[in-house]
């Protein structure tokens, strides 16, 4: 049995709640660069160069790349030998949290109770935490910050098999042309096929995650990306809504099983800032 103390846990996830908010992935600066070679407006051409500009701020003078620095969202593969000592391992992130969006100016936008006063608890904790037991005796983090702009603009939606894959393509489709510009594209889209309710929305953000422009292992997975991506970018909306053939840089599926009589399926949209970082410990 391995220990890991969770002083070092509240350091890591401190470190990377900063860094996922002020430094975008080498595979999203190179999906603008494509995508500002594969856009033919004017608009958006400068839409996207401002991002481009945008990203290199934020990464040179380690400030925010939005205003909206969101919902501390935390994967978690933790191996069956790991023991954390010294604390909980709940009380280790969210003190992480608390530290990494104090000492990186983030924004602090979680209210304690979502239908009573509504008040910030000050702190943007807690984390939403997503965990995972996995063989071995290694911590994985990886802390995928979410605004509330793309994260409003995705659902799930439960279908009778009979759908099949051109009611999944439908649906997704429908649900972006239905979002526009409000999750302020160009965006990536994870979707999750199968499982249950939940399970469908859990993969659909954790699709998110996979690097932009790496297609799913499944071939019949993979041509489904392939063909949600041509179709999105075929709406019209464009960068930021303005028009144009960027409306996506990216669609990542992931699959899962599930019961004979239904067909779960579910959207969850990332804005430009596709933002997610990761250690092992």
């Amino acid at each position: 049995m391995r220990e890991i103390q969770a002083s070092k846990v509240t350091e890591t996830v401190a470190r990377l709640c900063m860094e996922a908010n002020y430094d975008l992935g080498e595979d999203v600066l190179d999906a603008f660069k494509q995508g500002l070679k594969a856009e033919e407006s004017p608009a958006g051409q400068d839409i996207i160069k401002q991002l481009m500009q945008n990203a290199k701020i934020a990464a040179d003078e380690r400030v925010p790349m939005c205003q909206d620095t969101g919902v501390a969202v935390v994967f978690l593969e933790l191996g069956q030998d790991v023991h954390v000592v010294g604390g909980s391992l709940v009380d280790a992130i969210n003190q992480g949290v608390k530290k990494g969006y104090g000492e990186g100016y983030l924004r602090k936008s979680m209210v304690a109770h979502p239908i009573g006063d509504r008040k910030n608890t000050g702190d943007n904790t807690p984390a939403v935490i997503h965990t995972e037991i996995v063989p071995g005796d290694q911590l994985k983090i990886t802390i995928a910050p979410k605004g509330a702009g793309s994260e409003n603009m995705s659902g799930v939606k439960m279908f009778p098999p009979a759908v099949g894959v051109e009611g999944v393509k439908k649906f997704v489709i429908d649900w972006i042309r239905a979002a526009g510009s409000n999750p302020c594209p160009p965006i990536i889209v994870g979707v999750g096929i199968g499982g249950t309710m939940e399970k469908a929305a859990l993969i659909a953000k954790k699709a998110l995650l996979r690097p932009v422009g790496q297609h799913h292992e499944l071939a019949d997975v993979a041509a489904l990306e392939t063909d949600l991506l041509e179709s999105i970018n075929k709406l019209g909306i464009g960068p930021q809504g303005l028009g144009g053939r960027v409306t996506a840089l990216w669609v990542n599926v992931e699959v899962y099983p599930c019961h004979i009589a239904s067909l779960p399926v579910a959207v969850n949209i990332n804005c430009h800032a596709s933002r997610h970082k990761e250690a092992v410990l």
